[in-house]
């Protein structure tokens, strides 16, 4: 079956130019004008952009956290990104205390066999001995290549020094990458605990006692850390100036220092955090939203390339019965926010409003994704013999973001109300089309695991 995606405007990650897209068995044959060509379906892209399918390399779906799960599942998180122009997304499996993580990967591919994009997977590393070391070679092996620590959450996620140290040295090993959450859980815990006895219950208190100096300072270990063990290292949601800056002195000095930020920090603020009554809790996410100031530092890293991605960290709750149980508590608020449909849109606002140019965006969202995580070329560009997912983008439409309009499986948005420009209007995964008219042509399980190559940033 061949598809000709004709008239529109190709945008990669280098280049811009008007042509057609031939697309055959699921592949990208040929890019070009005045091609002759007879196909089973035509796409008129008039006027539109024609992109490479989003990549959002960061996602919760079902996680469980918090006494609760992350709303979306495979099936309606995925649905949900295709909407908003994400093809492909790889999520974090996790492994459960007392268990290998055999266990924990396993139990993901059982959540994924609903999905309806291609996906991946990382691993979350809750504890690390001889044996988790090896499989972590064993699950390189696989097309897992990426493995999240977490230096927050006590007694939950967080890991000592010596056992991120002998997993980052056990990834130098084996070509594997290290993502971390960076905040320092310690003093973290000790001021929590301090607010909670002073009777400081409202969700905002949740981003004071998780001040960015906690971010930077653990930004700053983890690259120290990975100097010492060979290794490249990728900070997970950097939010702040401090820890940007934390970055910047690694990259300065030669190591391989990434990171990714998400919308939320982007165009979202602790005077969100701060809303009246209890609303404050749809925006509590970790690390926490920052004060304004911080976004316009946030564009500049990803203008001078010290920021390399941006993912979303989806991980939705219902305001309504799992937010709410930290309604007199903000340390048991879960933690996340809803936006696997929204990055695409929302970082073109970035093209809109002259932060990044047209050629970034797409690199941003979708070929620096595929690089950093070794799912390019296949993904994250248009190219003879890469995968065809596309987005027909219309970069004429106006619209106003709203829970009523979305397609995630929760019962708000963080960005009520915001008017951006911009639609996915067609978006096809392998030549198939997932969404076309407003209407998602998709279903659940057509979505395939896909292997990642070995990191060589």
């Amino acid at each position: 079956m061949r598809t000709l995606v004709q008239g529109g405007t190709v945008v990669t990650a280098t280049e811009t130019t008007e042509a057609d897209v031939v697309i055959e068995d699921e592949k990208v044959v040929a890019i070009g004008t005045g091609m002759s060509v007879e196909a089973d379906t035509v796409i008129d892209a008039t006027g539109r952009y024609v992109m490479p399918g989003g990549v959002d390399v960061h996602t919760h779906m079902e996680l469980p956290f918090g006494g609760s799960f992350c709303s979306d599942d495979f099936e309606t998180g995925t649905r949900a990104a295709a909407f908003g122009g994400t093809t492909t997304i790889v999520d974090f499996a996790l492994q459960d205390y007392g268990e290998g993580l055999r266990q924990g990967l396993d139990r993901w591919f059982d959540k994924a066999k609903i999905a309806t994009t291609d996906y991946g997977l990382h691993m979350i590393v809750r504890e690390v001995n001889d044996q988790v070391l090896k499989e972590m070679d064993e699950l390189v092996g696989e097309g897992v290549t990426s493995f999240k620590l977490f230096m927050a959450y006590p007694g939950v996620f967080m890991l000592d020094d010596a056992s991120i140290f002998r997993a980052m040295r056990q990834a130098a090993d084996s070509g594997a990458l290290i993502m971390m959450h960076a905040e320092n859980g310690g003093p973290i815990d000790v001021l929590i605990r301090q607010f909670l006895e002073e009777g400081k219950t409202d969700p905002v208190n949740h981003g004071l006692t998780r001040p960015p100096v906690m971010e930077g300072e653990a930004v700053h270990r983890v690259f120290k850390l990975a100097e010492l063990a060979g290794t490249p290292a990728y900070i997970v949601h950097l939010s702040s100036r401090d820890a940007l800056n934390a970055v910047r002195e690694a990259r300065d000095r030669g190591m391989p220092a990434f990171a990714e930020t998400c919308p939320q920090y982007l165009y979202l603020s602790i005077d969100d955090m701060a809303r009246p009554g209890f609303e404050g809790a749809k925006f509590v996410c970790s690390p926490p939203l920052r004060t304004a100031d911080h976004q316009e530092e946030l564009w500049k890293g990803l203008q001078g390339g010290d920021l390399q991605v941006v993912s979303t960290d989806h991980a939705p709750f219902n305001y309504v019965g799992q937010k709410d149980l930290g309604k007199d508590d903000f340390s048991k608020i879960p933690n996340g926010l809803p936006s696997v449909e929204d990055r695409f849109t929302l970082l073109y606002g970035g093209v809109e409003a002259g932060h990044i140019g047209l050629n970034r965006f797409v690199e941003l969202v979708a070929t620096a994704p595929a690089k950093m995580f070794g799912l390019y070329p296949r993904k994250g560009t248009i190219a003879p013999g890469s995968d065809a997912d596309i987005v027909v983008f219309d970069p004429r439409v106006e619209r106003t973001i709203s829970a009523q309009a979305q397609h995630m499986r929760v019962d708000y948005s963080c960005y009520e109300g915001r008017k951006v420009r911009g639609l996915p209007e067609v978006v096809l995964q392998r030549g198939r089309i997932l969404v076309k008219g407003g209407a998602f042509h998709g279903k659940p399980g057509q979505g395939r695991f896909i292997p990642r190559s070995r990191i060589t940033s």
